[in-house]
């Protein structure tokens, strides 16, 4: 009898266990329950998938190489996905060697003061949470990939906010990296208001209306919006898109952006992406001030490595983009990879070191802002 006990009761556990995970890979997409696919970019064998090493990145656009049937495809990457035993196996078979760091892991919540960001004239960067940063450019504000509120049921918030959100300046617009639920996040983008100007890659018209927001443009890689001396540009990456398991992965675009502001300083942000070698070209093509990294999920590698970057290569990154400096986002709200949600700042400050530029780092934590007067001298302002 205690044998059956026993027996039923680690069945339940390992039930249990799966099905928790489950819902979360389903809900970021990241496991297609009804729809395996052999890579990220499924369906297009008529077009190679890494051609990165004889065509240029203008090249790939030109030619449209990321337009596929029906769907868009990586150029930059082979990575195969298999089958949904592939994030089982991470989850319940594989072997976690951060997970005696998890009591390490605090949950901060962040206070916002906008003040200073409102009074100051010039460049600004707010680091708000996950990936959410409220760049201030002159009398504009640009919010990109806002997320405001936890994932409930899913994914512990690290760094909730404490600060009412309708106290924060109105965007003028809003940049959305791709369609993964921690990037796109429908209950943050209907907060903003139905008349928000909301810029995207391609493919997100059916979200937009859903949320009758009718103020949007939607760009190509290397396709610019320009209003006065503001310029924003959607460059490639080295990632993917899902927003439904059923429908399949890459029926929208991804990609970074390239701000060229007002103020006179250029911004690259990287959003979602793997290591890639457009990152040398766009470093040669054009001149930035600072470069905003997603850096966080990398752990473990071999399932990580074809989404995000580790700290290494972020370092690699940073390097071939020739930015002036450095600032790391992506970190301290969930805990979406192996490692513990706060080790992504510890393991850069090392790699940088180890390359002799720690300088270059902007150490930006939640709820902080930098302003840019000068670019070789940022400064950084808490709000706490």
């Amino acid at each position: 009898m205690d044998k059956f006990i026993s027996d039923t009761m680690t069945r339940r556990f390992f039930i249990n266990k799966l099905f928790k995970w489950s819902k979360t890979v389903f809900i970021f997409c990241l496991l297609p329950f009804n729809v395996i696919f052999k890579t990220a970019f499924a369906g297009e064998k008529k077009k190679d998938a890494a051609v990165q090493s004889v065509l240029s990145l203008r090249e790939i656009v030109f030619k449209k190489i990321h337009h596929g049937t029906n769907q868009f495809v990586n150029p930059f990457s082979r990575a195969k996905f298999g089958s949904p035993w592939r994030i089982i196996q991470w989850k319940l078979f594989s072997k976690n060697r951060f997970k005696a760091f998890y009591k390490q892991e605090r949950l901060i919540p962040v206070s916002l003061d906008w003040k200073p960001v409102k009074d100051k004239k010039g460049l600004s960067i707010t680091f708000i949470k996950h990936s959410c940063v409220m760049i201030k450019d002159a009398d504009k504000y640009i919010l990109v990939d806002p997320l405001f509120f936890g994932i409930p049921g899913f994914f512990k918030d690290f760094s909730p906010l404490a600060t009412d959100i309708n106290k924060m300046p109105r965007p003028d617009y809003v940049l959305i990296t791709h369609g993964h639920y921690d990037h796109l996040d429908k209950p943050s983008l209907a907060s903003l208001g139905k008349d928000t100007h909301v810029i995207t890659p391609l493919g997100y018209n059916e979200i937009l209306d859903d949320l009758k927001m009718n103020r949007r443009t939607q760009l190509d890689w290397f396709d610019t919006f320009s209003e006065n001396k503001l310029e924003i540009t959607l460059l490639p990456c080295n990632h993917w898109t899902m927003r439904n398991p059923l429908v399949g992965p890459n029926r929208s675009l991804w990609g970074s952006f390239l701000i060229k502001t007002a103020a006179g300083f250029t911004i690259y942000i990287s959003g979602d992406t793997g290591y890639f070698e457009g990152f040398r070209e766009i470093g040669k093509e054009f001149s930035i001030d600072l470069a905003i990294f997603n850096l966080g999920a990398y752990e473990p590698r071999w399932f990580m490595a074809a989404s995000h970057m580790n700290p290494n290569e972020t370092v690699s990154a940073f390097r071939e983009l020739r930015a002036r400096h450095l600032l790391i986002v992506h970190w301290g709200t969930f805990r979406l990879g192996d490692e513990p949600v706060h080790y992504p700042p510890i393991d850069l400050k090392r790699e940088l070191g180890k390359e002799g530029i720690s300088d270059r780092l902007v150490d930006l934590k939640h709820g902080q802002t930098m302003f840019y007067d000068d670019i070789a001298k940022p400064y950084i302002v808490s709000s706490v």
